[in-house]
């Protein structure tokens, strides 16, 4: 028999035959305040997810609904055929231009598709989940196989030639100083691009050794984080010189309240040296970009050479994983980092050298 509850607040439709079996299991006041640690579980849920994973399942559920559309298939249901047929049909002819995603882009696709099955009520199994991610690494071997590489590809790390080269193209300027900032430290803290737009001034602090930077907007709790930039000793590239160098020039062309600590850390400026306001993430992914293309880096940085550079050329240098991964804020033994940990040419860096 059926509990009926008279609920003093709406209930989502889907959980009330929930609230009713615990109605019956403990009763009516159990169940209500059951209810309510379900509605606060989902609002931490909801304020603890980034902003961007947000749009991403925005943006997959897009994909997923474009595909129901095409095919003539429910778009609550998640079966293991209908997950297979997603995937497959991503590969072939999923983009809007008609052309296949890059098997990378399929799978956060079919992942975030996933999850928002799942917050619209409908069971989707594991094994289902997993059989679809099978057919995906399957479909992808079979691309490679045939020559098709699909995507942008990794973007290109960041190196000390390339920060030297930067670094000597920033102009005197106070523009100039921040780009130069804003790159050095970058790259010895593995920034993302959300990171140094999220900095306020008080997360830098000058140390005896350097400069500590706690850096607040990770995504894990590996990424949160307080990385230490010892200071280097070429002064042309030096992270910890330029950020005060460019602090200094900062504060006293535009006043001591830039050096309050809740003031942001790197601030846009315009063409006229007015400033504009904290950098946001995007506005940091473009100054990269046209930071190493006023260098004239041989390939164009992107808003995550930093993080690569840091990983890559860490390593290339001897640097324990362990620290690597602490410094930028990893997972250790983080397989995204181990990645990161490009090889030039796959002959000096090389697990046959020197055996025989």
């Amino acid at each position: 028999m059926t509990t009926e509850i008279d609920l003093p607040v709406p209930v989502l439709a889907d959980r009330l035959a929930l609230v009713e079996r615990w109605a019956e299991r403990h009763g009516v006041e159990a169940a209500l305040r059951l209810a309510e640690a379900e509605d606060l579980a989902d609002a931490v849920a909801k304020e603890i997810t980034p902003e961007n994973t947000v749009d991403t399942y925005k943006k997959s559920w897009r994909v997923w609904t474009r595909f129901c559309a095409v095919t003539a298939l429910p778009e609550l249901e998640g079966s293991r055929g209908a997950l297979v047929a997603f995937v497959t049909w991503m590969l072939r002819e999923g983009q809007q231009n008609g052309k296949g995603y890059a098997p990378s882009s399929a799978s956060t696709h079919l992942a975030a598709a996933v999850v928002g099955l799942r917050e619209r009520g409908v069971k989707v199994s594991g094994d289902d989940q997993a059989e679809a991610r099978a057919a995906l690494e399957g479909l992808a071997v079979k691309l490679l196989q045939v020559g098709e590489r699909r995507g942008r590809g990794q973007a290109v790390g960041g190196d000390v030639e390339g920060l030297r080269t930067i670094a000597r193209a920033c102009p005197d300027t106070l523009a100039g100083d921040r780009d130069k900032a804003l790159v050095l430290t970058g790259f010895h803290y593995a920034s993302r691009s959300q990171d140094p737009a999220g900095l306020l001034a008080g997360d830098l602090t000058l140390h005896p050794r350097g400069l500590a930077v706690a850096v607040l907007t990770g995504k894990t709790k590996y990424s949160v984080r307080s990385a230490k930039i010892p200071y280097s000793d070429d002064a042309e590239i030096c992270p910890v010189r330029a950020w005060t160098t460019y602090r200094t020039r900062l504060v006293a062309e535009h006043g001591p309240r830039w050096a309050d600590p809740p003031a942001p850390a790197f601030v846009g400026i315009d063409r006229w040296g007015n400033i504009t306001g904290s950098m946001g993430p995007d506005s940091v992914t473009r100054a990269i970009k046209r930071i190493s293309a006023r260098a004239g880096v041989p390939v164009a940085w992107t808003g995550h050479s930093l993080r690569i550079g840091l990983a890559s050329v860490g390593r290339r240098n001897g640097k324990d994983g362990i620290a690597i991964a602490d410094q930028g804020g990893w997972a250790r033994h983080s397989r995204s980092m181990l990645g990161y940990m490009q090889r030039d040419d796959g002959w000096d860096d090389n697990a046959a050298a020197g055996l025989t």
